[in-house]
Parts: C-alpha cells; sequence; structure tokens
C-alpha cells in the first residue's frame, strides 16, 4: 500500500466509527464510553501494524508490549518511547507513528466528521453532539463549521511549521530527509506528542542539539502553544480577531493562564537550572533552553538539554507544568489550563469571603468548579497510585519515577531515561496513565460508572468537622 493511500484509508476508517456511534447507542453505549473504546481501538490497531516485521528497521517484528507502549503513546500524543523512534522503526513504521499521532492529537470523531462533509453525507443530532464532546465545544451550534476550521487551521499551521523547518533541515540533511523530517516534527509538535527522528545523531537525544537555535525553537514553541490552547479558542480569536473584551470566558481564562504559566515557567527554569542544565550555555541559548523547557512540559515532550540533569527544583516546577499541562479540546493534556484556573479563583474567593467565584466581570457556576475539582482529585489519586505500584515493582529512584508517572498522566513525553527499564507490570501502568491522560481521566471514570440521571432525593444535612 502507497503511503498517500494511508491517510485516504485512515480518513474513511475514521468516518465508519461515526456510522458505528448510531449503531452501539442502540446497544446503551453512551458518548463517554464510546470515545474511550474508540481510541482504544485505534490503540490496538496500531500495536498489530507496528508489531509487523515490515514496521521494524531490522526486519524482526517488536514485541507486543513494546509496540502496544508505542501505539499508546502515539494515539495519546505522549511522547514516552521504549525504543528510540529512528533507531528502531522502519520508514514504514514512522509513517503509522505519525499517522497515529495525526489521529489523536485531532481526535478519530474530528477526523471523522470531516470526510463526510467531504463526501457530503448528513451528519445528524448525534453526531454533532459526539463532536462538540470529542473537541469540548460549548454549544452544538455550529460544530461542524468549527470542524471544518479545526481541519483547515490544522494542516495550515502544519504546513507552514513543515516548509520553516524543512528550510532549517536541507541543508544540514538534504532534500529528502530535510523535507520528511520537518513535515514529522511539525505534526510531532502542533499533536504535542514530542516524537522525534534525532536519533540518527544519537539515540533518544531529542532536539539537544539544536539548543541554541532560534529557528527551531521558536517554531516547535509555537506549533506547542498552538495546538495546546484549544480549537475553540482559535475559533474564538478568528471570530474576534484580536479584541479580547469581545472573547468568551473560556478564551479570556486559557490564554491569561497560558501567557502566566509561560512567563513564570521561563523565568523559574532560568533561575533555578543556571548551576545545572545551563551551565556552560551561552545566554542566548540559556534564554531557548530556558523558554523551551517552559513551554514543552505543558504535554509536548520534546528537550533541547538532558531531562536527567535538571536539578531537584527544576524537576518539581517540570512535574507542576507537566501535571496542568494544555486547555480543553487541543491537542495537550494535563488537568488543563481552566481547570487549575477556576481552582485557584475558587481559593481565593472563599479565602476572602467572596459571594461566588468571579472573574472577567463574570461568575463561575458551581458545576463547573465541582468539575474542576473532581479533575484535579482523579489525575492526582491516579498519580498516586501509579507511583505506588510502579516503587512497589521497580528498583527505580523514587524521584524519577515521580517525574515518569507525571509525564505519563499530563501525556507529556520527558522522562529523565528510566522508560526503558521499566518491567513489564510498569510500562502497562504508564500506558494506563497515557491512556486515561488522553481521554481524560473523569472520561475513563465516568465510562465506568455513568448511569443515566435519575430523580434527585435530597437527604438532610449534616455538618462534618473540616480542617
Amino acid at each position: 500500500m502507497r503511503y498517500s493511500h494511508l491517510f485516504y484509508f485512515i480518513g474513511l476508517e475514521c468516518q465508519k466509527a461515526m456510522d458505528l456511534f448510531e449503531k452501539v447507542r442502540k446497544k446503551r453505549l453512551n458518548q463517554v464510553q464510546f470515545m474511550a473504546l474508540g481510541f482504544f481501538i485505534i490503540i490496538i490497531s496500531g500495536a498489530l501494524l507496528l508489531m509487523l516485521p515490515v514496521s521494524a528497521r531490522d526486519g524482526q517484528g517488536t514485541d507486543f508490549i513494546s509496540a502496544l507502549f508505542t501505539a499508546t503513546s502515539s494515539t495519546c500524543v505522549t511522547g514516552l518511547i521504549v525504543v528510540d523512534t529512528w533507531t528502531h522503526w522502519s520508514l514504514f513504521g514512522q509513517i503509522i507513528i505519525l499517522l497515529m499521532i495525526q489521529i489523536g492529537g485531532l481526535g478519530f470523531v474530528t477526523i471523522g466528521v470531516a470526510f463526510a462533509v467531504l463526501f457530503r453525507r448528513k451528519i445528524g443530532l448525534r453526531q454533532r453532539d459526539l463532536l462538540k464532546e470529542s473537541v469540548n465545544a460549548l454549544e452544538i451550534g455550529g460544530i461542524v463549521k468549527l470542524a471544518r476550521r479545526i481541519i483547515i487551521g490544522t494542516f495550515m499551521f502544519e504546513g507552514i511549521g513543515a516548509v520553516i523547518l524543512s528550510i532549517r533541515f536541507i541543508p544540514e540533511m538534504g532534500a529528502a530527509r530535510g523535507i520528511y523530517y520537518g513535515i514529522f516534527h511539525a505534526v510531532s509538535a502542533f499533536c504535542n506528542a514530542g516524537f522525534d527522528l534525532m536519533g540518527y545523531k544519537e539515540q533518544y537525544s531529542s532536539l539537544s542539539s539544536y539548543v541554541g537555535d532560534p529557528v527551531v525553537n521558536l517554531v516547535i514553541c509555537l506549533l506547542i502553544i498552538i495546538g495546546g490552547i484549544g480549537f475553540v479558542v482559535w475559533s474564538d480569536i478568528y471570530t474576534n480577531r484580536l479584541k479580547f473584551q469581545r472573547y468568551t470566558l473560556h478564551t479570556k481564562l486559557v490564554l491569561t493562564v497560558t501567557l502566566i504559566l509561560i512567563v513564570s515557567g521561563t523565568l523559574i527554569l532560568y533561575l533555578v537550572e543556571r548551576g545545572y542544565t545551563l551551565a556552560g550555555l551561552s545566554a542566548g541559548e540559556k534564554f531557548w533552553a530556558s523558554l523551551f523547557g517552559a513551554v514543552t512540559a505543558r504535554t509536548a515532550g520534546f528537550n533541547t538539554v538532558d531531562t536527567a540533569l535538571l536539578s531537584p527544583a527544576g524537576k518539581i516546577v517540570t512535574m507542576i507544568l507537566m501535571f496542568i499541562g494544555g486547555s480543553p479540546g487541543s491537542t495537550a493534556g494535563g488537568i488543563k489550563t481552566t481547570t487549575i484556573a477556576v481552582m485557584v479563583i475558587f481559593l481565593f474567593s472563599n479565602l476572602r469571603n467572596e459571594s461566588g467565584c468571579n472573574v472577567f466581570h463574570r461568575r463561575i457556576s458551581a458545576e463547573i468548579i465541582n468539575k474542576a475539582a473532581m479533575v484535579f482529585s482523579l489525575n492526582l489519586f491516579l498519580a498516586v497510585g501509579a507511583i505506588l505500584v510502579i516503587l512497589a515493582t521497580n528498583a527505580l529512584p523514587m524521584e524519577d519515577i515521580l517525574f515518569e508517572v507525571f509525564s505519563a498522566i499530563g501525556t507529556v513525553g520527558m522522562s529523565t531515561g528510566i522508560t526503558r527499564q521499566l518491567n513489564t507490570i510498569g510500562r502497562i501502568v504508564i500506558i494506563l496513565l497515557m491512556y486515561c491522560g488522553r481521554i481524560g481521566s473523569m472520561t475513563f471514570a465516568l465510562s465506568f460508572i455513568y448511569r443515566p440521571q435519575k430523580a434527585q432525593i435530597t437527604l438532610p444535612v449534616e455538618k462534618v468537622t473540616i480542617g
């Protein structure tokens, strides 16, 4: 099969998934369960393809756990790897990984709707509702138009990034490899995946050879940020241009928190890493390394300095950024910028004894606050549970395991190098964390315990001592 045909095949399969929804809903499979099942099927399919001898560079095939780990990391746009992408995988295997990254970043529902629009098929209310759930849109109205903008915007940004990176890589690598590397890294960066092909220089080196390169740093950072702010924010900016006061509260929170995290993260990493990973670098290289570290930690997974050599403070800052992640309805993971914003606003509102949680002259509803608390708590509980299991089954340093777990659940992909040292149990735990991080921990939990809402019975109130 020619590689160009793979894109067409994947699009048709995503469209079939939308048709499948109509069938499975009759069997009482709700939207939450359908999303979880859809990603599971894509991961298993990808793992089976990666196990084929043609996917490996040596032609010997790959064991199931390694293939499953790579397929999960690709589809869940994480970037954690147990084998070097360039060294182990053939061109066919790399193309499969790239396709899974694109599907995982956009979402199979979005791609399915795009192909339905292309073939002028009718998109029913249930499919629109499913798409709304997939991209975390605020309302169902205009959802198909949003899908068009997502597809057009994605290929536009990835295309621009690919062209610029190709121009930078061609003098170094030659025309064919330079163009291929430009496309691969542009897609990987925009989808916040963190997969790279720089293993031909040194295995697991990521973008460390470009630590002071302004073109590579700036393009990769911009692609990560644009992909991570969310498709709904794109639409709002496109509609209202640069008129901040007209943006929705969601967009205002996303842009504000994103800017705060980038600026503060860059400054803090610069201060705490001067005697560690930034030692010996020029002033310009220190700036780019600090900025890149603050941006990539929010679910991208690339690195331009050795992550294993981060200072203790640098690792803590990075773990916090990984835990927060990007924004809802984007290619990024983590608990999301809006979640941490709501939690902080709720905290300060209660400390000040204010009436309600107010920001930008708007009030945040109790339902949103409860959801934010659930997302924060579930991710934290999952992380703690995973840390205990891996500690009990792997003889590895605790700080490295902490870093690995937060990287997995935030679908980041940064690692201190212990991914390859994990045993089978440890790898399965990381696989589950990446899966939960992509579909959302709350979505994963609801896929098991979700029940249609029934009439609510209010029970008597009784006080409980807190604090």
